[in-house]
């Protein structure tokens, strides 16, 4: 991710701070070391002793920050905040002491308020600031006492005042670009967990989804084609075993329909496209086939099932989704007539009112209580008819009744209403 404004100024601020300490530093060296600014030469012990402190606090200073950029950029390398303000007090002291060595490091104060505004809390830093001032100052008087004006003037206290003031205030700024920039970063940090997880989850229910989505497909489709042609493999069986040829013969015709149908069916739902019979042929022409289909196979089981299809109103063409759910409900609904009702006749009742697709499916079998029609999945896979169906009609907002009771028969009823722009066909 590409760093903010708020970052970049961030590390703007940081490098300077650490380029004027160590300019700031070097010029006090320098000075100390050419005797610049002082009335006398000073003494080899000043120099050396100067130099010592100047090497060390440099050394200290650079391993403080070395440590700190390394777990900024690494968070599993060794994390030196718990050590923060042993390191500022050993900073402090060491420039305390080139104070008294040479008043020339008076100016390495500026950077070092800071480093006590980002190390201490605000509570701490500011009277640490007031305090390293007041010392700034008297150190001033101190080394400049032995001159011509000697003696405390306005100007050494005005400079460390200001300076303390500027610090003080650029500092804050600073921790508030600082918070700023953390803010930012805990925000994308949880934007990027948070896309990851919808990722994740929209991953999870588009697989759920498909499952479902073939579920239904082979439910509807192959599962029954498969119960048909067992159906039909025992029927012809029974036939071939009676001596009667002929009906052996056209039951296993039945079997090679139903098994090419499955696998067209098969392959049609693997590509997501439409039924292949609705390919051939309209809705109305497919379920007056599905019907006479259905009487055939029942009369080749031994079981005398009329089915008739009837159409009432004046069709109208009808989206993809909504030929296809009306298709395998009427496929369903009549799989479930000759599996379970023991009906000797069915009606499949296609209807457009008007602002709405109705397809009632009618039987005179033996009927059944609808309120222990739960449409659950039971433990060997069947059941799952009426819950499919369900699922298809609300994705079209359409709705299912089912009216039965025993001996009475049953009627299927679904209602689907028509898209606005929908016209007669």
């Amino acid at each position: 991710m590409q760093s903010t404004g708020a970052a970049t100024i961030l590390r703007v601020l940081r490098v300077c701070l650490h380029v004027g300490f160590a300019v700031l530093l070097l010029v006090a060296v320098v000075r100390l070391l050419t005797g610049a600014g002082t009335a006398a030469s000073p003494s080899p012990v000043a120099v050396t002793a100067g130099l010592g402190l100047s090497a060390l606090l440099a050394l200290v200073y650079l391993a403080g920050t070395v440590l700190e950029k390394r777990h900024a950029g690494d968070a599993s390398r060794f994390n030196p905040a718990r050590y923060a303000r042993w390191w500022l007090s050993a900073v402090m002291v060491l420039w305390l002491l080139l104070l008294l060595v040479s008043g020339d490091f008076a100016w390495v104060a500026f950077p070092l308020f800071f480093l006590q505004l980002h190390v201490l809390p605000r509570r701490l830093a500011l009277p640490a600031i007031a305090l390293s001032t007041a010392l700034l100052v008297g150190a001033q008087w101190f080394h400049g006492r032995g001159s011509a004006d000697g003696g405390l003037q306005l100007a050494m206290v005005l400079g460390p005042v200001f300076g303390a003031g500027f610090a003080v205030v650029t500092g804050l700024a600073y921790r508030a670009l600082f918070l700023e920039a953390e803010n930012q970063r805990t925000v994308a940090d949880d934007l990027r967990r948070t896309r990851a997880e919808l990722a994740q989850t929209q991953h999870e229910a588009g697989m759920l989804a498909e499952r479902e989505r073939l579920a239904r497909e082979i439910h509807d489709t192959l599962a029954q084609g498969f119960s048909s042609i067992i159906l039909m493999g025992r029927s012809a069986e029974k036939a071939l075993d009676d001596g009667d040829a002929q009906a052996a013969k056209e039951r296993l015709r039945i079997v090679q329909d139903t098994a090419s149908t499955n696998l067209a069916e098969a392959r049609s739902f693997v590509r997501d496209l439409r039924p292949p019979a609705l390919e051939e042929s309209g809705l109305v022409e497919t379920l007056r086939r599905l019907c006479g289909k259905t009487e055939s196979e029942a009369a080749a089981r031994g079981t005398a099932l009329r089915c008739r299809f009837e159409l009432v109103g004046t069709p109208v063409e009808l989206p993809q989704a909504f030929q296809t759910t009306l298709l395998r409900a009427a496929q369903a609904s009549l799989a479930n007539v000759w599996a379970h009702a023991r009906a000797r006749a069915a009606v499949v009742t296609l209807s457009f009112p008007g602002a709405e697709v109705t397809l009632d499916v009618f039987d005179d079998g033996k009927g059944f209580e609808p309120s222990t029609a739960s449409g659950t999945t039971r433990g060997d896979g069947t059941g799952v008819g009426l819950k499919s169906l369900r699922e298809r009609l609300a994705a079209l907002n359409g709705s299912l009744e089912i009216e039965s009771a025993p001996g009475e028969g049953t009627v299927v009823a679904i209602r689907v209403p028509l898209p606005a722009d929908e016209g007669v066909a």
